[in-house]
């Protein structure tokens, strides 16, 4: 396990690495190269970090098995963290979208501000939705 997260920490460290050696050269027939290495590392380190969660999953689902603590209730502790998590990830990325085209409409017609608040307090609520769902199945547990 951890062999596979310092495998992982020596990918993260070389991409970033590269990408300074690559940005700093400024040559232009290095764009492509650059592309490559970079999807190359985000491949690598994705592959690195599914498989050390891949193999911690069993140990925290049954890591607490004595008393009141069940299989049952680490699957709920990691479906509320999922929940949490995917919704925040998922926030986040409406308001990056929104919040952008909302900056630029405002710049243009600064009558609209109002509209595009509406539309970026929707996006934001979709964290919120995962919270409630996160607290709701922590009162199952």
């Amino acid at each position: 396990m951890k062999a596979i997260l310092i495998i992982n920490s020596m990918i993260v460290f070389a991409t970033i690495a590269s990408g300074i050696y690559l940005e700093l050269s400024k040559s232009n027939r290095l764009g492509k190269r650059a592309g490559m290495v970079l999807k190359a590392s985000i491949g690598a380190c994705s592959a690195f970090m599914l498989t050390a969660v891949g193999m911690m999953v069993p140990d925290i689902a049954f890591a607490a098995t004595e008393g009141t603590a069940t299989s049952a209730s680490g699957l709920g502790f990691i479906a509320a963290a999922l929940c949490t998590g995917l919704a925040t990830i998922g926030a986040g990325y409406a308001v990056g979208a929104v919040g952008s085209s909302a900056l630029g409409a405002v710049s243009e017609d600064q009558s609209i501000l109002g509209k595009t608040l509406i539309f970026v307090g929707l996006a934001e609520g979709i964290a919120i939705y995962g919270l409630i769902i996160s607290i709701l199945i922590l009162g199952r547990i």
